[in-house]
């Protein structure tokens, strides 16, 4: 799924090829159009869309934003297969192509989509979609004293915290075991469980592991590809994600994989030792 990393690598693309184009053009696959605009008609999508100029290319957790002249926002949420690729309108289909938006200058953005769970929505105000979402990692905002405000008194396991965009947003699947075995916590460890030192590393950790998918153009593990349709390189750098069964680089141990909060997840049991429990307040 793309997470952080891969949808602002799809902006940095997107952003000098689309900004000040017109949209000429919105053909969809009649087949996805009720998933991908959540019922709307295609009239009612063309008319809202056609005739419009893209003036900004932004990014909120995994959601990009598309700027339109007349104040509204297109916004675009890959979700688990999702692609938004810039191609020359006479190219032929892509993988699992289900639409098209025409630009002018010769060029469209192709939408393709093998799970058909990605979504377009058109807001008056970005905040509409993305209000509720907490703040990035990469955030210099994010200070670790918010962070650790996140984790206070929660007993789900770590991971769990993580992953839940209203906390902090843009961190998914791949970059929390990462980011886990980084700081060298297991993943099922209670988030209130967590020492503030190893609430620092984590911390740490949460955001150097998002920039170095950034540096490294995301994670194409399946389906991912950039904004014109290159795989990214980052997959070839993780430490844990998918190499259950194979060698930790740091120690030699095992890597495991197992289920935390209904999620697949990897680590290794000796870097991620489980941590101590807490002594209880006498009478608690």
């Amino acid at each position: 799924m793309p997470e952080l990393p891969e949808v602002e690598t799809i902006r940095r693309d997107l952003e000098p090829l689309v900004v000040g184009r017109r949209i000429t053009a919105i053909d969809v696959d009649p087949g996805t159009l009720g998933l991908l605009a959540g019922g709307l008609p295609i009239e009612a999508l063309q008319h809202a869309l056609i005739g419009r100029t893209i003036t900004g290319a932004g990014r909120r957790g995994k959601y990009l934003l598309f700027a339109l002249d007349d104040g509204r926002t297109f916004v675009v949420h890959l979700r688990m297969t999702g692609r938004l690729v810039w191609r020359p309108s006479d190219a032929p289909p892509e993988p699992y192509e289900r639409a098209r938006i025409g630009l002018d200058g010769g060029h469209d953005l192709r939408w393709g989509d093998l799970r058909k769970f990605g979504t377009w929505r058109i807001v008056d105000d970005p905040a509409e979609a993305v209000g509720k979402l907490g703040p990035e990692p990469i955030d210099d905002a994010f200070t670790f004293r918010a962070f650790r405000a996140a984790l206070a008194g929660r007993t789900a396991p770590i991971k769990a915290v993580l992953l839940d965009q209203r906390r902090m947003s843009g961190l998914g699947n791949i970059y929390v075991d990462e980011a886990l075995f980084e700081a060298r916590i297991r993943p099922d460890t209670p988030a209130a469980d967590v020492s503030p030192a190893a609430a620092r590393r984590l911390w740490a950790a949460a955001r150097s592991v998002l920039e170095r998918g950034i540096e490294n153009r995301g994670a194409s593990f399946k389906d991912y590809v950039d904004g014109q349709g290159q795989p990214g390189q980052q997959h070839m750098h993780v430490q844990v994600f998918r190499r259950h069964g194979k060698p930790c680089y740091t120690c030699g141990a095992t890597i495991v994989r197992t289920v935390v909060g209904g999620r697949g997840t990897h680590y290794c049991p000796h870097c991620q030792r489980r941590a101590r429990q807490r002594s209880q307040p006498r009478g608690a």
